[in-house]
């Protein structure tokens, strides 16, 4: 329960600063500050993923008292990494003279990109030993030092890079507030040999697993980054913006509802298969498939339907008349992401099998680059959110068809999919005539109606076990009808 609560608030606080932020830098600065701010999220991607990636699969308790030295040798390649980081945005920085703007926040989204790889490390160690306590303190001390040093600077600067800097340093110091809560036990004297044997077979072990999944998550993060330069580049950076702001509060939203259960789901899996055998780990994974999409496909009609509500409420005055329209354009593709992420994804995951991840990243890219040339003409920027919605999408239907069909294929529960598909439909017809309303009435009627019919039908038919699952958490567990 506390991993659910700190997703909540991290979701709640995530939103918020997005939107003050927008509100406080207006479209141009705010089109800068995001298009940074996806550079940061692709070098942190691209550098620090697979450590995230290796603790999340390959540490635990048992790891963290059996086997110390294997946190010692992600923390030194963290360390190793940072230095590196560290020199780039040094040398982008005294490039600033001849390149300009650039070169400036280059150097922030190198800044930037060390705090946000060491915050993600750190709440994978605390997934990976299932300390939900830890990860709530973790996230709740970031949550504490984002709000006041991001929102302050940006009031106080208006300048993009520093709002970038602000961000990366309360993520660091989050981290280093809570470090001790993180150590290992002393790890014992070994002779040189083996320590360097088994650190060159781990190393091997986790690289050929993290790797291919840190390539196809660049190619996703560096699609919606060349996109936002496109769009830049075609109308300008409040064009940029306007893009960003609807990308950023959808991605975050998806992303943050399926890493929530992921969290969970995933290390489950893999105490599941470390215990009781492969087979059983392919189950897991299969159930848990189902649940993501009992939460996210509803979670996207319902977007969709609030978005007016959410547009003439939440979202800043300059921004407005434009949040809807990208919002509609990007949101198949932010669903088909997260689809990928945090149901497709663990199948390969949990096989060690990760190369497929790649071919798909490299599929939607493709498509991504041939729709933006396609589309950008006739229809300008909102040909280009097109573009990335069915780059998302070709790559979701390629992985797809890699997991579910063949003879090593996944076992889905159709049924428990079927009933999602139904109760979303069922859901979005009792919301669909409260859209009319006005947008203070229309919020919260959406919400309650939509989610109390859902909820009914989850609990009725006990879609993807989530009955069963809750009364075995809460009470005492009864046979599906």
């Amino acid at each position: 329960m506390a991993v659910i609560a700190a997703f909540v608030v991290n979701a709640v606080m995530n939103l918020a600063l997005g939107l003050l932020i927008a509100q406080i830098l207006g479209p141009a600065d705010f089109g800068r500050f995001a298009l940074g701010t996806a550079g940061a999220v692709a070098l942190n991607t691209l550098l620090f993923e697979w450590l995230r990636l290796s603790a999340t699969r390959f540490y635990s308790e048992r790891v963290r008292q059996a086997e110390p030295w294997i946190r010692g040798m992600l923390d030194r390649a963290y360390l190793a990494t940072v230095i590196g980081l560290v020199g780039a945005a040094l040398l982008a920085l005294a490039g600033r003279p001849l390149v300009g703007d650039p070169a400036l926040l280059a150097g922030a989204a190198a800044a930037a990109a060390i705090g946000l790889g060491l915050f993600d490390y750190a709440a994978a160690l605390a997934r990976a030993r299932f300390v939900g306590g830890l990860y709530l303190r973790l996230v709740l001390v970031k949550n504490g030092l984002t709000l006041p040093l991001m929102v302050g600077t940006a009031w106080a600067t208006a300048d993009a890079a520093a709002v970038m800097l602000a961000g990366g340093l309360s993520q660091f110091l989050a981290a280093l507030l809570v470090r001790r809560a993180f150590a290992d036990p002393p790890i014992a004297h070994e002779t040189a040999e083996r320590q360097t044997a088994e650190r060159r077979n781990a190393l091997k072990l986790f690289m050929g697993y993290g790797l291919p999944i840190v390539a196809a998550n660049l190619v996703y993060q560096l699609m919606p980054f060349a996109n936002r330069w496109a769009v830049a580049a075609a109308a300008g950076f409040a064009e940029a913006g306007y893009f960003s702001l609807a990308a950023d509060i959808g991605g975050r939203i998806f992303s943050t509802l399926g890493a929530a259960l992921d969290l969970l789901l995933f290390q489950i899996a893999v105490l599941a298969a470390e215990t009781h055998g492969h087979e059983a780990g392919e189950e897991q994974v299969a159930r848990n498939g189902a649940v993501v999409v009992a939460l996210i496909l509803p979670s996207a009609a319902g977007f969709w339907a609030l978005a007016p509500a959410l547009e003439a409420i939440a979202v800043p005055e300059a921004f407005r008349g434009h949040f809807v329209t990208y919002t509609l354009l990007l949101l198949p593709g932010l669903v088909a992401l997260a689809l990928m992420n945090f149901a497709l994804n663990p199948i390969f995951q949990i096989r060690r099998r990760t190369l497929p991840l790649v071919a798909a990243g490299v599929v939607g890219a493709l498509v991504n680059l041939v729709g933006a040339l396609a589309l950008a003409k006739p229809f300008g920027p909102h040909g280009i959110a097109a573009a990335q919605s069915l780059g998302f999408l070709a790559a979701m239907l390629f992985l797809g068809l890699r997991a579910l069909t063949g003879p090593g294929r996944l076992r889905l529960p159709w049924r428990d999919l079927a009933a999602v598909v139904l109760a979303t439909a069922a859901m979005t017809a009792a919301i669909l005539p409260l859209r009319g309303l006005g947008p203070w009435l229309a919020l919260p009627a959406c919400i309650v109606v939509g989610g109390l019919v859902y909820a009914a039908l989850l609990w009725r038919f006990d879609i993807a076990g989530l009955r069963t699952a809750v009364l075995a958490r809460f009470g005492r567990a009864v046979p599906a009808e």
